[in-house]
């Protein structure tokens, strides 16, 4: 198995399109990783620009639901006890 982290995105793309299984899989877990920061940033960027759950959802084609409980634990994370946010 190859336990080797790719940081290229080039290197990343090729390898998930290679033909090697274990540097696609690697590849596959590299990429989910991104996706999921990338969420995690863009739905508190939206959040912190007024936007509803509901139209953070409609974008991401998924439910409300799904993006509240995935996400609202953060938001709640990151504010005080009066809902201001906490610079730390």
């Amino acid at each position: 198995m190859h336990d080797e982290e790719n940081t290229d995105g080039a290197d990343i793309a090729g390898d998930a399109a290679g033909s090697d299984p274990a540097r696609g899989l690697a590849a596959v877990r590299a990429l989910r990783t991104l996706a999921d920061r990338l969420e995690e940033v863009q739905v508190a960027n939206a959040r912190a620009n007024g936007w509803s759950w509901q139209s953070i959802a409609e974008v991401l084609q998924i439910s409300r639901q799904a993006v509240h409980q995935k996400h609202a634990h953060r938001e709640a994370r990151d504010s005080g006890p009066g809902g201001e946010t906490n610079n730390v």
